[in-house]
């Protein structure tokens, strides 16, 4: 008996900009620096992200945004950085 095929669901630009709201510049600057599932081609003009690893990319966002307790470094403010306590 065969193994069964396991499908996997592709999504293309205008799904992933709904899940991502992020430039579709900023998302090839992330996918060119490994920091973001790459794309590929299902056709020559068809290009497609897989959800699984694009909703495991999410995650990690989240986790880590978590660890790092939500609380900005207000030392490295620009404008009207605290000042040091004496």
């Amino acid at each position: 008996m065969s193994k069964p095929i396991q499908v996997k669901r592709l999504i293309r630009r205008e799904e992933l900009l709904r899940l991502i709201p992020l430039s579709d510049s900023a998302i090839y600057r992330l996918e060119k620096s490994g920091g973001f599932p790459n794309r590929f081609n299902l056709t020559p003009r068809c290009v497609v992200w897989d959800l699984d690893e694009v909703e495991s990319w999410i995650q990690e966002r989240r986790t880590a945004l978590i660890q790092s307790h939500l609380s900005p470094d207000v030392q490295k403010r620009k404008f009207r950085p605290v000042r040091k306590q004496a």
